[in-house]
This record gives C-alpha cells, sequence and structure tokens, in this order.
C-alpha cells in the first residue's frame, strides 16, 4: 500500500473512531463523494487479489452520473447503511436497472445477457462493458464509448479480440470487414453521423442472434433493416420477384446482406463489386450465369473489363420482374429501351440478340445447336484428317530414315568423262 493511501486509510479509520455515535445514529449521512475518493482517488488503490479499485476523480467528475447530481452510495446502495470506514472488502453488485429499469429489460432478452444467464458465458458484455464504469458519457457525448461515431471500436473490443471471441465462440472477423466497408469508411474517414453503426442493423441493448425471428437481421427483417435508411431502393425491392418471394416465405429468396454481404459492403460503382456481383448472381442462377459466359458481354467481364453489360445493366437491380411482367426491363416492351442504354442505335432487329443464348439446348435456339454440333464435328474431323496424315508421314519418315540417304544423280563432270 502507497504512504498516500495509508495515510488517507487511517485518517479515514481514525475519523470514525472519533464519532462512532454519529455514523451509528438513525438517519446518519452516508459517505460522500469525497469520502469515498479520499481512498479511491489514489491511483494505486487495490483491492482483493491486487485489482484496481482507484477512481479517476476527473473521469468521474465528467461523467452523466456526476453531472446529474448522483453520488457513489446512488449505485453502491449498501454504502448508505455503511457504520464504519473504510467499508469491507466486498460489496454488492450495482443495479443499473435502478435506474436504467427500460433498458435493463430490454438488455435481459438480449443474446449478451441470455450468454451470461444460460451458458455461464462470463465474457458476454454487461452493461459496463459498453458504457464504462465510472466514467459514463451520455451517448450524445463524442468522448462517449457509445457515441455514434465510436461505437464501433467499442464493440471491436470483443468481437475483434481473439481470446474473448474463442472463448466466447463468437464472431470476430465482422468488426474489421466492417471498417473496411462503405459504412465504416463514411464513419471513420467522413465522420458522417448518418451513416450506419452496429447498433443501427443489430439494436442497442435487445441485441438478438440472426436466427431469432425477432432479431432486426433475421432474413426476413433485413430489408425493413436496411430500409430504414435506404427506403426508396426498400420499395423498390418489395415490389420486385425477389421481395415478393421472400414475404410469401421462399427460403432460397435473397435479401438485401444476400447480394451486398452483411458487413463487407462496398460501393457498387466500383469495378470490383461489378465484376463480383456476376458471382453472387450466380449463386442462384448458375445456368443463366453459365450461358450468359459464352456471349460477348460475359467473355469480356472474365477478362477484367467492367464497360460492358452485366446482370443488373439488363434485368435491374432490386426492382427485378418476370420477363412476362410489362414493368420488366427485358420485356418486349422495354427490351429496345434497355438495350439503348449502350446501344445508342438499338432497334427491334437488334434486341433479338440472345444474351443468354444455349448452344447445347435445341429448343431455345435450333440453329445455334446445330450450327455448333456442325462446328464441333468440323473440329474434330480436321484434327482426326491431319493427325492420321502427319501419322504416315512420319512412319514413312521414319522407315526411310533407317535405310540410309537415297543416291542422287551423277555430277556433270562423271557424265562428260
Amino acid at each position: 500500500m502507497s504512504l498516500t493511501r495509508l495515510f488517507l486509510a487511517s485518517l479515514a479509520a481514525a475519523c470514525c473512531l472519533a464519532a462512532p455515535p454519529a455514523l451509528a445514529q438513525q438517519g446518519a449521512k452516508p459517505p460522500t463523494t469525497d469520502d469515498c475518493l479520499a481512498c479511491h482517488g489514489d491511483p494505486s488503490a487495490t483491492g482483493a487479489n491486487n485489482r484496481s479499485v482507484a477512481v479517476k476523480p476527473e473521469a468521474f467528475a465528467a461523467s452523466i452520473h456526476s453531472q446529474s447530481g448522483l453520488s457513489c452510495v446512488d449505485c453502491h446502495r449498501d454504502l448508505a447503511t455503511m457504520t464504519e470506514l473504510p467499508h469491507p472488502e466486498k460489496l454488492q453488485p450495482v443495479n443499473c436497472a435502478t435506474c436504467h429499469e427500460a433498458a435493463v429489460q430490454q438488455y435481459d432478452q438480449g443474446v449478451h445477457a441470455v450468454a451470461r444467464r444460460t451458458g455461464g458465458n462470463t465474457v458476454a458484455a454487461s452493461c459496463k462493458d459498453c458504457h464504462g464504469v465510472h466514467d459514463i458519457r451520455p451517448s450524445s457525448d463524442p468522448e462517449s464509448a457509445t457515441h455514434h461515431l465510436t461505437l464501433a471500436g467499442t464493440c471491436g473490443k470483443c468481437h475483434q479480440n481473439d481470446e474473448v471471441v474463442k472463448r466466447g465462440r463468437i464472431a470476430g472477423s465482422d468488426v474489421s470487414r466492417f471498417q473496411d466497408s462503405i459504412h465504416g469508411q463514411a464513419l471513420s474517414r467522413s465522420g458522417l453521423v448518418s451513416a450506419p453503426n452496429c447498433a443501427d442493423c443489430h439494436g442497442f441493448h435487445d441485441i438478438k442472434r440472426k436466427t431469432d425471428p425477432s432479431s432486426r437481421v433475421f432474413r426476413t427483417t433485413v430489408p425493413e433493416t436496411c430500409g430504414s435508411c435506404h427506403e426508396g431502393i426498400e420499395l423498390r425491392y418489395a415490389a420486385g420477384v425477389h421481395g415478393t418471394a421472400l414475404r410469401k416465405g421462399n427460403p432460397l429468396a435473397p435479401n438485401c446482406v444476400a447480394c451486398h454481404t452483411a458487413h463487407g459492403i462496398v460501393r457498387t460503382e466500383s469495378e470490383s463489386w461489378s465484376l463480383q456481383v456476376l458471382k453472387e448472381c450466380g449463386s442462384c442462377h448458375a445456368e443463366s450465369v453459365r450461358t450468359y459466359r459464352d456471349t460477348f458481354h460475359g467473355q469480356v467481364t472474365q477478362l477484367g473489363f467492367v464497360r460492358v453489360a452485366t446482370c443488373s445493366s439488363c434485368h435491374a437491380a432490386h426492382d427485378i420482374f418476370p420477363k412476362e411482367d410489362p414493368r420488366s426491363t427485358v420485356s418486349d416492351a422495354r427490351r429496345v429501351q434497355t438495350c439503348g442504354t449502350c446501344h445508342s442505335g438499338a432497334s427491334a432487329s437488334f434486341v433479338k440478340y440472345d444474351p443468354h443464348a444455349d448452344r447445347d439446348n435445341p429448343e431455345r435456339n435450333p440453329l445455334l445447336f446445330y450450327a455448333a454440333k456442325f462446328m464441333h464435328a468440323l473440329l474434330i474431323g480436321v484434327f482426326l484428317f491431319f493427325g492420321i496424315h502427319t501419322t504416315l508421314w512420319l512412319s514413312r519418315s521414319a522407315r526411310f530414315g533407317r535405310r540410309g540417304p537415297r543416291p542422287g544423280p551423277p555430277d556433270d563432270e562423271g557424265a562428260e568423262a
């Protein structure tokens, strides 16, 4: 124990011994914040197992609790009835529900509380892990751990900590991906408070697993969650074939994160997205992507060029409709307009081009099917003919090579002699 702490503890003990009746009498005043900081204000103050019990006076003074007029005994309720100082080593746990009942009730329904309550998972976040202990500030304060711009870093203390991830069996890489995403960059680089952080998607206190139907990130709820910022896109998606299928309970219907991912979202204007989106569409529409790859458009994208039509260029991105629907961008009525966005001279004859022509399907395009069969036969025939020709030529060359060189005609001098 430091000399300062020893002196303060002795002073506190002397005060208690000097006036025990005043503390013991009915209605005695509880210890003030200054009384507590007399010991806990020492940076070297430690408790059981040499654990630090120090409190920074300036941090507590700037906290929302101190600014609201609360003192130590308002949270540490058992100190209000203490008749002797210093107090016992073990105090009752602080009950945040005393003031924050609604928030605690929401937390009790969330994944963190369930993990602590049912699985004995002590690494799951509690109130102090997110808000702090004695230095709690309002979320509107830029210095707060729960401020809109700093919340991702607060979540990352657990979800980016290898030891916590291993012990708690939780997702650990998502925070890094989020920080590199368009949303994370908007927060950290641009300082946009309108950009979503972790809580905007997962909730604040009542965070649920994505497999929970009441979760904000449950597969059927994701469009509504994303729509809280992207309202116009949500309306278009809801009217399209994907949104309709999702509402009808189709487990294979894609939602926002199926195409854009959950945390590693990038700008759709980027080249990486333009090339990657083909793979995303192909995860459901494998046959369409296969036939697309056989066309000029698909082969150019395989070379890494992005200034060419991809899936969304023709079918749209969110308000996708069946081909038979007049609202579809590939319907008979709108196909000239759609192709015209790239090909200014597009006409009714031009749009007869089949962007998903399948050379293996005689029903879709018989001419292409038989032309492809002819080309295959021609190719095989050419290789077979020249293969036989080369084999015979090599055989003949080898036979004459073993006999030695053939005698040539006599020279002119020998002929004259």
